[in-house]
């Protein structure tokens, strides 16, 4: 039992980063889609307002948790903290623009299904996102 228990935090530790990724980005999967349904489904909001709201929260969810526990970033000034926070949101706005097309296209244009496409579309976001995280928004000074 040791053995295993050892084992798994081995693996842990060398696959945390995308261990608590995942979980987070699980995390804001279920904050963009559950406000995205209450807005669209419950309350009659239009599906772009809908995904745009959803988005906002899911965004700001993404930003405190990567900076603080995924990439644990180091940044302590105020400049550098101001980099992560406008690369982070500039990044996450051109997958929201990504978000957007599709469920307009989906959903509008297509009439398929709101919840299968809203996360189908965050799959693919959260794909996106985690490269730019990784390699261009938290990678300097840790």
């Amino acid at each position: 039992m040791k053995a295993v228990i050892k084992k798994i935090g081995e693996l842990y530790s060398e696959y945390k980063e995308m261990i608590l990724y995942l979980f987070f980005g699980g995390c804001t999967t279920i904050i963009n889609t559950v406000v995205y349904m209450i807005f669209y489904e419950c309350l009659g909001t239009a599906n772009f307002v809908s995904t745009v709201i959803a988005w906002v929260l899911a965004v700001t969810f993404a930003f405190i948790t990567n900076r603080n526990f995924v990439f644990a970033s180091k940044r302590t000034g105020v400049k550098g903290r101001i980099i992560e926070f406008f690369s982070f949101f500039g990044c996450r706005f051109m997958t929201g623009i990504l978000d957007v097309c599709i469920m307009v296209a989906a959903v509008d244009w297509m009439k398929w299904n709101a919840f299968i496409w809203k996360i189908v579309s965050n799959v693919l976001v959260i794909i996106i996102n985690y490269i730019a995280s990784k390699f261009f928004i938290f990678q300097g000074e840790h």
